[in-house]
Parts: C-alpha cells; sequence; structure tokens
C-alpha cells in the first residue's frame, strides 16, 4: 500500500503528535526480550570485565591526554618565553 513504511505507519502517522511513539507494543515487547534476555550469572561477569576493561582504556587515555596537554602547554609557555627574552 502506498505511503506505508516497513512497521505499516503511514507518512500521516509518524507526524501525528497524538501518539509520539507509532512503535507497536508487539514490537516494544519483542526488543525488550531479546535485549534482557539471558542476564545469568554468566552473562553478568562479562559485562562486568568488559566494563572493567572499558574503563581502565578510559583512564589510560585520560592520562595520556593529560599528559599530552600538559608537554603542548609547556612549549607553548617555551616558545612565549624564548620570544620575550630575545625582546
Amino acid at each position: 500500500m502506498a505511503g506505508h513504511d516497513s512497521n505499516g505507519a503511514s507518512w500521516a502517522d509518524q507526524w501525528d503528535y497524538s501518539n509520539p511513539d507509532p512503535v507497536s507494543e508487539n514490537k516494544k515487547s519483542r526488543k525488550n526480550t531479546v535485549t534482557l534476555g539471558g542476564g545469568g550469572e554468566g552473562t553478568r561477569k562479562k559485562i562486568g570485565d568488559g566494563l572493567e576493561k572499558t574503563k581502565g582504556v578510559a583512564v589510560s587515555g585520560a592520562k595520556k591526554v593529560k599528559e599530552g596537554a600538559s608537554l603542548g602547554f609547556q612549549w607553548v609557555k617555551d616558545k612565549y618565553n624564548k620570544r620575550t627574552q630575545k625582546q
């Protein structure tokens, strides 16, 4: 049928502000079971391990950014001091 997208909502339905969420309830419940399914102790441990690794990478990256910014600032400061001392 012309004017309908893959989930059955027409163009007009997508712009109907009386229903801000055009996704059907059936699709919402399937989405939740897929994303929340499983959830056993092994899955929680894997997620926890993944978060620890991510945290470690983020901390390491933040340290590198801080060191790089510090070196960059020191370089600019040295260039400025050399320039002002010549005059």
